[in-house]
């Protein structure tokens, strides 16, 4: 065996350890929540009401408030997201503004979700007086989500041939045409991606909506935009830290239902992904 060979399976057997270390333990997190939390699950529990102080019943209203909030981020966010990607890759010159606007969506990627809660509630709630209500998380949770949404998005659209663009051009085709037929396409695996990243976070995150729609106990289903609802996020937070003597399985089937949901999210984005990949012919 040459030297070269063996460097190249200390490479890959150094990867696959460190492959392991990473996975190895969020498997071992997802196995004791739903060893712990499965007892739990029932019918009763997915679809009923919180009663006798949320010690009986089940999570219903959280399950529907996070998936209003989960709809209610993308259709704010994804639009906003791709046409903010597309003109900065399709459409904007190269100076030093348009690096700039590069340079702060990644660094906005990185502020804790608190100080969105904090701007949420400052912009939506009290000045723009939407009170507490889903349309308030909602927007709160699109502005936390644009930074991943519109790199992810960049990315993809970075990674289309030019050649498709110049074809595309030198047939008489217009740049909004081009864009429109010939590159978002192909590039909508990445941005499915992305997207998914950034609703999967918003569904999970609990100080954006703590500020802006998360009620402490709803027992009835939301009515209009305007109305507070549950999510699974604060629910679990509430019953694991301020409801006494509940029973800890409670807490676990709240989490194991919460990752269900994100997985499930997950999955019909990879088969949504490898639909469309299977129509690139490059």
């Amino acid at each position: 065996m040459t030297a070269a060979k063996i460097r190249q399976k200390i490479a890959f057997s150094v990867l696959g350890l460190a492959t392991m270390l990473v996975v190895l333990p969020i498997l071992m997190v997802i196995i004791y929540i739903v060893k712990n939390g499965i007892g739990a699950i029932s019918w009763e529990f997915i679809t009923q009401s919180p009663r006798n102080g949320m010690k009986e019943g089940g999570i219903f209203p959280a399950i529907v408030g996070t998936i209003l909030l989960v709809v209610g981020t993308m259709l704010f966010s994804l639009p906003l997201g791709v046409l903010s990607a597309v003109y900065l890759v399709e459409y904007a010159r190269d100076n030093f503004f348009t690096r700039l606007i590069k340079l702060s969506v990644v660094n906005l990627s990185g502020i804790p979700s608190i100080v969105y809660g904090l701007f949420g509630f400052t912009l939506f709630v009290v000045f723009l007086r939407l009170g507490t209500s889903i349309l308030a998380g909602s927007l709160t949770l699109a502005i936390m989500s644009l930074p991943v949404i519109i790199t992810a998005t960049k990315e993809a659209l970075e990674s289309v041939p030019a050649s498709f663009r110049e074809i595309s051009l030198s047939l008489g085709a217009t740049k909004w045409q081009t864009v429109r037929y010939c590159v978002l396409p192909y590039a909508i695996p990445g941005i499915l991606t992305g997207t998914v990243l950034s609703l999967s976070r918003a569904a999970g995150e609990t100080a954006p909506i703590l500020f802006t729609v998360a009620a402490f106990y709803l027992p009835r289903l939301p009515r209009s935009v305007f109305d507070q609802a549950m999510a699974l996020p604060y629910h679990l937070y509430v019953i694991s830290t301020q409801v006494p003597n509940l029973p800890i399985k409670l807490s676990f089937a709240t989490g194991f239902v919460l990752i269900a949901l994100v997985f499930l999210m997950n999955l019909v984005s990879i088969v949504l992904r490898a639909h469309f990949r299977k129509k690139k012919l490059w």
